[in-house]
């Protein structure tokens, strides 16, 4: 049966609770890019440089990769929903500081403070979604890369368009939908069972002594420094209005959700997990490339096509990440995710530096180099992750191209 039908076990057939933590999640990942179309305006505003500017993504970044130690130490033992909502007030917090920010430290700073919020969100979501979801888990999964993909082209757009009107009403807009979002999850979502075993703050560390884990989280570090070159920098690449920009990073978006959950699973099960990825990730290498050497309608289409590549290797990464080695999922991916987002802080960083030190080109220059050592990665190590790719494939089966996890 398709997994978008409406009957019993079906996607749109799920609990209110599972709506709620649904809903929440997309605006959570809606405030990765949110920022995107604004970043110029709010470099004008406060008087700042791109490098300052970019500093919000490397500040957010920074400790959403140290507070992945924490999200199932946390959640272990005030449980799910608790976490979940502790996640939320301090987005909501935070959020709503970062509008009234008068210089740009102030907003680097409680930026940092809302991705410790949504580290402890986002990293609990998918498992509140799979316990409380109606079908078991392949429903639940696709709902959430379906959130996922969403908010990531959703945010841009709600950046754009509040930010047409200010700088600081994206913020104000996130916090609100944020509280929304606290109050349907207090309302609908019952407290999830607890895990046995609490989770230790080292459990994540432990986790990535296997080596197929580390290798898919080296690889993936490699790749996010790419990804997030892209997604903190293009912008000031591109200058254009928030408009204009909120309409590119929209249209990216859309790719990226479509081939997450379409198209990234037809592929796997014709090629197989490892040859999609190493193959995505040089074909990412090459759009970078293009885009920062091409004039600006290129740098444009070559900015909305990287999300087509971006789509595919989060899904195949994910999958990697979640059932390569032994450990519990929650640790594995709490492991996976304290390697890679490190990249995600530091392409936000170093991309404005090398222009600075270089010129506009050098930075995809790097970011091109940065896909083809994640592709290398997975082909070094391809012993190490061949025996969970080819475990994958039968793992799930692909109906009119939609993921159907096994339970």
């Amino acid at each position: 049966m398709d997994s978008f039908d409406a009957g019993a076990g079906g996607i749109l057939r799920q609990p209110k609770a599972v709506w709620a933590t649904a809903g929440a999640s997309v605006v959570a990942f809606m405030g990765i890019g949110l920022v995107d179309p604004i970043l110029p305006s709010i470099a004008q505003g406060l008087n700042a440089t791109p490098g300052q500017v970019s500093l919000l993504f490397t500040s957010y970044f920074l400790i959403t990769a140290v507070a992945m130690l924490l999200t199932g130490f946390v959640s272990s033992r005030i449980g799910g929903r608790r976490t979940l909502l502790a996640g939320l007030a301090f987005v909501i917090v935070f959020a709503a500081l970062a509008g009234t920010s008068d210089t740009v430290g102030q907003l680097v700073g409680f930026r940092a403070g809302w991705g410790l919020g949504n580290a402890l969100f986002v990293s609990t979501a998918l498992a509140v979604i799979v316990g409380a979801a109606a079908g078991g888990s392949a429903a639940a999964i696709l709902l959430y890369e379906s959130a996922l993909g969403l908010g990531m082209a959703c945010g841009p757009l709600l950046g754009a368009v509040l930010g047409n009107i200010s700088w600081r009403y994206p913020f104000f807009g996130t916090a609100t939908l944020m509280a929304v979002g606290f109050l349907c999850i207090t309302a609908f979502l019952k407290e999830q069972p607890r895990p046995a075993r609490k989770t230790s703050i080292l459990d994540p560390l432990k986790a990535l002594g296997h080596g197929g884990l580390a290798s898919a989280a080296v690889s993936a570090f490699f790749y996010n420094y790419t990804f997030f070159t892209v997604l903190a920098f293009t912008p000031f690449v591109l200058n254009m209005t928030p408009y204009r920009s909120g309409a590119v990073f929209f249209a990216w978006g859309v790719l990226l959700a479509v081939f997450s959950v379409i198209v990234a699973p037809r592929l796997q099960a014709r090629f197989g997990s490892l040859k999609v990825l190493g193959g995505s990730l040089v074909l990412l290498a090459a759009d970078v490339l293009v885009l920062g050497y091409g004039d600006h309608t290129t740098a444009v289409v070559c900015t909305i096509l990287s999300g087509a590549f971006i789509g595919v290797n989060n899904t195949v990464y994910t999958e990697l990440a979640l059932g390569v080695s032994d450990a519990p999922r929650p640790v594995a991916s709490a492991g996976y995710n304290f390697v890679r987002w490190f990249a995600a802080a530091a392409a936000p960083y170093f991309a404005p530096k090398i222009e600075e030190w270089t010129d506009i080109h050098v930075p995809f220059v790097v970011a091109a180099v940065t896909a083809v050592l994640g592709a290398l990665v997975v082909v070094v190590r391809r012993r190490a992750l061949t025996h969970e790719a080819e475990r994958l494939e039968p793992a799930h089966a692909t109906e009119d191209g939609v993921t159907v996890f096994a339970n």
